[in-house]
């Protein structure tokens, strides 16, 4: 079996990417490992910036659909002490740039915007080998075997492209997050309610933190933070009570509205841990392959990551839209601009991280909100 173009992984970027594509009468197929849609959780909001993501979603023809989606008031801030007490608030007036979606549902309309067939679920990616002329074999655990004359790895911070192009490989940054999920919160959690407001939460001190954001239905997403090492949480299955009480342990002390996001979830703790890539990874023009998403610049959690997977998308798309019979030409304007973005985009997410859990935690982080208060 032989396809143009093919792309590994049905996150964001990868089906910008073939939308964007098909927008210009230009066919893809999208290779993904999980057995459907809907074979498992797609996470919580996404902010969406009016500098990338909302540029992609136009570029997809989008846009309009992607504003019927967004959460009102989600914009909203505010950043909490370990007891409670009110360090800065920032309402949701609607004029921001970044309003707050379901990654869930912007990966649906992202779905159905594509030809039927588009997506091949159930394909894991093996192994790739490489042929004359920059084309490559691809081979999947199902048995299949395709030829592409460009290979995307759309394909997250564990892809099984990049290795093509780069030796590059995913560092553990020194912390891990712990997911959990308070439900109905308003009427089960009130107080926990409360404190996370409208909108997102931070109750940040140095090596730790509780971050949490406030989605539909009174829904809490929380991400516990940790730094530690990655020996520290071996072993550990949330699934065991004792488990969770060695995390909120460490924010003993704490008011008990947040150290509740901690310990009175309605599933199942997970683990995140955190890796990143070189700030400025970047590799040399091989033929027929490219990366973008987390593939391409896997950073510390900022806000930009589906944001610039979108964007990688819809640029890729245009490129190769702007070079018709010229895939090199495309991947090298592609490229280009893509390690210089990656590049500045990493290192504005490792400040932030650090802002949020370095050794001047909270006030870098409450410093950085003023300044934007301060600037408008």
């Amino acid at each position: 079996m032989h396809t143009s173009i093919a792309i590994i992984g049905a996150g964001l970027g990868g089906l910008m990417l073939a939308r964007v594509l098909h927008v210009h009468g230009i066919a893809a197929t999208v290779y993904e490992a999980e057995a459907s849609a809907k074979a498992r959780s797609q996470g919580g909001m996404l902010d969406i910036h009016d500098y990338n993501g909302q540029l992609a979603l136009k570029a997809a023809g989008l846009y309009d659909t992607f504003r019927a989606l967004i959460h009102e008031g989600g914009q909203a801030t505010r950043m909490l002490g370990s007891q409670g007490e009110v360090l800065f608030e920032q309402a949701d007036d609607g004029t921001g740039g970044r309003p707050e979606v379901q990654r869930g549902e912007l990966r649906r309309i992202l779905l159905e915007s594509l030809p039927e067939g588009t997506v091949r679920w159930g394909h894991k990616l093996t192994a790739v080998n490489t042929l004359d002329g920059g084309q490559h074999s691809l081979h999947f655990a199902d048995g299949t075997t395709v030829t592409t004359g460009l290979l995307v790895g759309a394909d997250g911070a564990w892809s099984k492209v990049r290795p093509l192009v780069s030796e590059a490989k995913p560092v553990y940054t020194g912390t891990s997050f712990v997911e959990t999920y308070l439900y109905d919160s308003d009427n089960h959690h009130p107080a926990s309610a409360v404190a996370v407001g409208g909108g997102a939460l931070f109750a940040l001190a140095p090596g730790k933190g509780i971050l949490a954001h406030r989605e539909p239905d009174g829904l809490l997403h929380t991400y516990v933070a940790l730094s530690k090492p990655q020996e520290w949480f071996t072993g550990s299955d949330f699934s065991d009570a004792a488990a969770l009480a060695r995390v909120a342990a460490e924010f003993d002390g704490w008011a008990p509205a947040l150290t509740a996001l901690i310990t009175d979830g309605g599933t199942t703790p997970v683990l995140r841990a955190l890796h990143t890539l070189p700030v400025e990874h970047r590799w040399q023009r091989v033929a027929g392959v490219t990366l973008l998403g987390d593939a391409a610049h896997l950073m510390a959690p900022s806000g930009e990551g589906a944001n610039l997977a979108m964007y990688d998308g819809a640029e890729l798309a245009l490129a190769i839209a702007a070079h018709p019979g010229d895939v090199e030409a495309a991947l090298l304007v592609y490229e280009t601009a893509l390690f210089l973005r990656s590049a500045q985009a990493s290192e504005e997410s490792a400040r932030l991280f650090a802002m949020c859990f370095g050794d001047e935690a909270p006030h870098s982080l409450l410093r950085f909100f003023n300044s934007f208060q301060e600037a408008k």
